[in-house]
């Protein structure tokens, strides 16, 4: 009988290693059973290690890190290398799928072994913890009966400003929230990007380091942003996790 694919959320930035730090994040049933697997898919092998010895902190009877085995499934592992990452649970093996950040197979190339796994009748299941867009939703004050994650937009800056202007467009007419992520690095001319292509009305949140004691929501509209960002008093967000939203007026 095949194993059963558990789909754990991973924390949305460090964490102190310290006794109970991750109750606040992660409920402890999902600690538990993360504890007493031995075989991870995740992006990374070392971040992961990183999260299972927090998980290990308060469970001391979890694995040893030793006798655990993690394969990496990142943007780099062809298609053909999904159906060895499987093996293992299509042999009796129970596994866990870990995210970098966040909860797996959301902007996470771990969909692609999810959606494999529906395709061999193994069992799939999501467990509950921080999820980024959700909770950059919550926070916004924003439409959260309609929305939508875009993901990343175009990098050349005539493009990135159709893409905005047409969603922009689309989250006027259908009262839809419309949402995307930034490389950390370039979140600074994302919103620039945004206060600029985007109507003055036009009402736009920037969430940064949610969950962490870093973090911070802040709604505005597009005039005001522009405002903000010529007198420099723009968000502190500069290489760090950050989910823009913004809904038409």
């Amino acid at each position: 009988m095949p194993g059963t694919l558990y789909l754990i959320p991973n924390t949305l930035g460090p964490t102190d290693a310290t006794p109970g730090s991750l109750n606040a994040l992660l409920p402890t049933q999902v600690q538990a059973l993360t504890s007493k697997l031995d075989y991870f898919v995740a992006e990374n092998a070392k971040t992961a290690r990183a999260f299972l010895k927090l998980i290990a902190i308060d469970h001391p009877l979890a694995k040893p890190l030793q006798e655990i085995e993690i394969a990496e499934l990142n943007v780099n592992t062809p298609p053909a290398a999904l159906a060895q990452l499987l093996a293992p649970l299509l042999a009796g093996r129970d596994a866990g799928l870990v995210s970098e950040a966040g909860v797996p197979a959301v902007a996470d190339p771990g969909a692609d072994l999810v959606r494999l796994a529906h395709q061999h009748g193994i069992a799939v299941r999501p467990l509950v913890g921080p999820s980024s867009l959700l909770l950059a939703v919550m926070a916004s004050g924003l439409n959260g009966q309609s929305f939508a994650f875009n993901g990343y937009l175009p990098t050349d800056a005539v493009q990135r400003t159709k893409r905005i202007q047409d969603l922009e467009k689309r989250s006027r007419n259908e009262r839809q929230t419309q949402l995307l992520i930034e490389t950390p690095y370039r979140n600074g001319a994302m919103l620039e990007a945004l206060a600029a292509a985007c109507q003055p009305g036009t009402l736009i949140c920037v969430t940064t380091d949610l969950s962490l004691p870093t973090e911070s929501v802040r709604t505005l509209t597009a005039a005001k942003w522009k405002a903000a960002l010529a007198a420099n008093k723009g968000p502190d967000f500069h290489k760090k996790p950050t989910v823009f939203l913004f809904l038409g007026q």
